[in-house]
């Protein structure tokens, strides 16, 4: 390669991975392995090494992680929290020992620790106290996190026992597997797209602006670097064993995630033992890491300007296979989202045979740039869900179309729609379109909805076909002698239908919400606003600004809701389910003095209190004979209002000459 060649590909490696580096740090979208960037990686090094004439102080390889986001302060870190060289063979960890060893120590022990996938964090404490957590950023700052991370459960915000004055400890916050496919199953009950993976979810959930969200998905971590000044420890794995008699969270010795060695082979035998036991974790690992235990070795060796020398990350390598993409079919959710999905060419992959990969989007697929008959590469995105993570240009054939995103519904022929800011096209069709119709129906029988005994997803489809129910409601409208008919369909089965159908009458207020299918309204969301407004005339009546103000509420989620009522088919769905006799709204079974002090009075209660939570407010004043209402009218008696009452119900309450009333005056009325 000429001078004038190196400068070109020198200057078209620097933009690609500046490229991926953003996608990756910044979008949390990477669109390649680590495995490819860390190729070209290499490569780039090897040609700056060859011209550092056409090398650039801000090459990808002088630079650690990416640019910082506007959303968190940025911290200076009083340590660089510098990345890993990575490696992929033995051939290249006995070469890492060997650079050590000609340092001439005759003994050198080891550290071998898993590479957890998730987020580097830095947590500082002082005097045993919690105070500040940073992120990784480009290594020499990163964000402010502190509120986020102080949710985490396993990160202690007072220390116990003997811990210095002032460190900092290091590890990796991460999405534990069961949380993150709780979440997703959530998203999908909802009708919102589910998370790719725990990686990038993990990432954007501690950068979320309200720590009451991050708190609720269950992030996890391991720490396991300290730093500080004249630490008490000579060797690393000292130190992250004596952080556990802190309270800290460290990597488990018993089982392994934290091993000391003195040889090559003891590293060897730890790395083949997770290269194969990673699959049974209970949350994602990359690879292992590899440190220099002893402090004293360590700060002989350095640092790189990109890495430490006395560490090194062996990263494991994802299962690819190449197979022939030989149709996009088109699936339609019961909130009419349209996901595409790949028909392959039937592969062998991680133990399993792979035939379809979901392609999620028109703007992934857009990305992948696939034509008919194109050879694509297949990975398992987490060790389970197959992904095209690329095309095999060399064997696209000629004269081959691409593959354009559909225009129409493939169910129903219906035009399709892409809302502002979402990456997925839905069919609008809801009443009509079949796939929309049965996933409804199967929405609202599942088990965490009403959980109808005697009644499948099978069933459903062959009552929607016979034309015998076209919503939930006509469910409560079967007949005996109508189940007879269906093919299958002897009379036990046909009781037993019935009597499911009757028993989910008894199903409480919250669950029949969450069966109703409304966007973004899951199980959580449910009973927040089950139990903020008691009854479904309340929610239908709320206006938005009073659905914001109940926890977790947000505005997409009150915009839904709103819509939602505002359909009559709906209305009109929900007073057939009320004929029926299902339960909309909750049981109260509060002691009530009908001669208390708040006799005959209507209260609107607004607000945050100091003393007690809206809802003890309102028990309270049912106990006492009073009424609550949800929106303020000519008949409200008084407005109860806390801190950040909304101004629209302020301003009601002013034109209508309604007393506004504290916490202090309505205890005092009781």
């Amino acid at each position: 390669m000429n001078r004038i060649e190196a400068q070109k590909r020198i200057e078209k490696l620097v933009e690609e991975l500046n490229h991926h580096n953003h996608l990756y740090y910044i979008e949390n979208k990477p669109a390649i392995s680590d495995f490819d960037f860390d190729l070209l990686l290499v490569e780039l090094q090897k040609l700056e090494e060859e011209f550092p004439e056409f090398s650039s102080e801000n090459s990808p390889t002088k630079k650690v992680g990416g640019d910082i986001t506007k959303k968190f302060d940025t911290v200076v870190h009083r340590y660089p929290m510098l990345s890993l060289s990575n490696s992929y063979s033995k051939e290249e960890i006995m070469e890492w020992e060997n650079r050590i060893k000609k340092l001439g120590y005759e003994q050198i022990e080891y550290v071998c620790e898993l590479k957890y996938d998730g987020v580097a964090i830095g947590i500082s404490y002082q005097n045993g106290q919690f105070v500040r957590a940073v992120t990784r950023g480009d290594g020499v700052q990163g964000e402010d996190i502190t509120n986020n991370v102080k949710t985490i459960k396993t990160v202690p915000l007072l220390l116990k026992g003997d811990y210095p004055d002032d460190f900092e400890i290091r590890g990796e916050i991460f999405f534990p597997l069961n949380a993150f496919h709780k979440l997703n199953e959530e998203r999908k009950e909802s009708g919102e797209a589910e998370f790719a993976n725990p990686r990038n979810s993990a990432s954007g959930t501690l950068k979320l602006q309200d720590s009451r969200i991050v708190a609720s998905r269950g992030l996890d971590c391991f720490l396991y670097g300290i730093y500080g000044e004249n630490l008490p420890f000579q060797t690393h794995y000292d130190s992250v064993i004596k952080a556990k008699e802190w309270g800290l969270k460290i990597p488990f010795p018993e089982k392994k995630y934290i091993y000391k060695t003195k040889s090559i082979d003891g590293i060897m035998d730890f790395i083949q033992y997770w290269d194969i036991e990673r699959n049974s974790l209970p949350f994602e690992i990359d690879g292992v890491v590899l440190k220099v235990n002893q402090y004293s070795i360590q700060n002989e060796l350095g640092f790189t300007a990109k890495s430490p020398r006395w560490a090194i990350a062996y990263k494991f390598k994802t299962e690819r296979v190449e197979t022939i993409i030989e149709w996009v079919s088109y699936q339609v959710g019961r909130t009419g989202a349209i996901t595409p999905v790949a028909n392959l060419t039937p592969v062998s992959l991680g133990g399993t045979v792979v035939k379809r990969a979901s392609l999620h989007n028109s703007d992934q697929m857009e990305k992948l740039d696939l034509y008919e008959g194109d050879s694509v590469y297949v990975e398992k995105g987490g060790e389970i869900i197959p992904k095209i993570v690329g095309v095999n240009l060399n064997k696209r054939k000629s004269n081959t179309e691409k593959i354009e995103f559909i225009s129409v519904c493939p169910e129903c022929n219906t035009t399709l729609t892409r809302n502002d800011g979402e990456a997925q096209h839905y069919c609008p069709n809801e009443k009509n379109c079949p796939p929309q119709i049965k996933g409804k129906i199967e929405h609202f029988i599942s088990r965490k909805a009403m959980n109808i005994d005697g009644l499948g997803n099978e069933t459903v489809d062959t009552l929607v076909s016979k034309g015998l129910i076209k919503n939930v409601a006509d469910l409560y409208e079967l007949h005996f002698d109508d189940l007879l008919k269906i093919e299958r369909m002897a009379e036990k089965s046909a009781n037993n239908l019935l009597k499911g159908v009757e028993e989910s009458k008894k199903v409480s207020f919250e669950r029949v919400l969450f069966a109703l299918g409304i966007r973004f309204v899951g199980e959580t969301v449910a009973k927040k606003l089950a139990k903020e407004f008691k009854s479904i005339e309340d929610i239908a009546f709320a206006s938005e600004e009073e659905l914001i103000s109940v926890d977790e509420i947000g505005e997409k989620i009150a915009f839904s809701v709103r819509h939602y009522f505002a359909q009559e088919e709906n209305r009109i769905l929900i007073e057939r389910l009320k004929n029926h006799g299902l339960q909309l709204s909750v049981s109260k079974e509060i002691e009530v003095d009908t001669n208390g002090n708040l006799k005959g009075k209507i209260f609107v209660v607004s607000g945050v209190f100091k003393q007690f939570s809206r809802d003890e407010i309102k028990a309270l004043i049912e106990k006492n004979g009073g009424k609550n209402a949800s929106s303020i009218s000519s008949k409200t008696n008084f407005v109860l209002a806390g801190e950040n009452m909304g101004p629209a119900k302020l301003q009601k309450a002013n034109e209508l000459g309604i007393p506004i009333i504290s916490e202090e005056d309505f205890l005092k009325m009781i």
